[in-house]
């Protein structure tokens, strides 16, 4: 089914339009995302389920600018990126999207304090400025006293702790979590989770895909996908109190 635009007036940050994904394997084309719309307003704390195969990783490099749709339009801020180069892609990575990652993807030899200052050495913003933040948010996500440490010296929780500061350094329009909390213990999970509700509180927009359903009913709403289709758009807090898919 195609999803109906929610109705409230926040600003829509992220907008599938008629976006369709097809591969070629062989002679046999493979519809991996299949005339999906959907839209992502501010403030949002979205959740992406659906089985292997459903078109999760599609949606996901789309969403993070990492592919291009093969028909529709993928709106960032209002600007349609379904047909950039990889250039200017790249900028639109790197200054609307902040990325957490299953596997963290910090960089080995470096301090969390030079981790986080990384999205914007690439931007050319790095010095006091940068620096200071980097800082703030490391405070913000409870590693104030661990800025001269290096990943290895970290737990897996404080590592995704850094990555979700990292994510944050450039002020993007949205986060965009790839199973964030896939490499976690069950204890570690929920703080990571908590430290997600925190900054949705405070008015970040988070999409997250992920398969785990509990996890998935942490955000607000749970965009399910089968065949490469929408296939329903759950609120997960009217489901829990007995109402609400779409």
């Amino acid at each position: 089914m195609t999803q109906s635009p929610m109705s409230d007036d926040r600003k829509v940050i992220a907008e599938f339009v008629d976006v369709h994904r097809h591969y070629m394997m062989g002679t046999n084309v493979v519809r991996a995302l299949n005339g999906v719309s959907m839209q992502v307003r501010q403030g949002d704390y979205l959740a992406i389920m659906g089985r292997s195969g459903s078109g999760k990783s599609t949606m996901l490099n789309l969403l993070g600018c990492l592919d291009r749709p093969t028909s529709g339009q993928y709106l960032v801020g209002g600007r349609d990126v379904s047909q950039l180069d990889d250039d200017a892609l790249s900028d639109v990575r790197g200054r609307e999207i902040g990325f957490i990652f299953q596997s963290f993807n910090l960089i080995p030899q470096l301090t969390v304090l030079e981790n986080l200052e990384v999205p914007l050495f690439y931007q050319n913003r790095v010095g006091p400025e940068s620096r200071a933040k980097a800082e703030h948010l490391a405070r913000r996500v409870g590693l104030g006293g661990r800025l001269d440490h290096r990943p290895l010296e970290l737990s897996g929780g404080q590592q995704q702790r850094v990555a979700i500061a990292r994510a944050l350094m450039n002020d993007p329009l949205f986060l965009l979590a790839d199973e964030a909390t896939g490499n976690l213990d069950s204890n570690t999970e929920l703080e990571i989770l908590a430290l997600l509700d925190e900054l949705r509180a405070e008015g970040v927009t988070i999409v997250i895909v992920t398969h785990n359903e509990n996890v998935a009913l942490r955000a607000d709403k749970t965009l399910w996908l089968k065949d490469g289709e929408v296939e329903q758009l759950v609120d997960n807090r009217l489901a829990q109190t007995g109402g609400g898919a779409s």
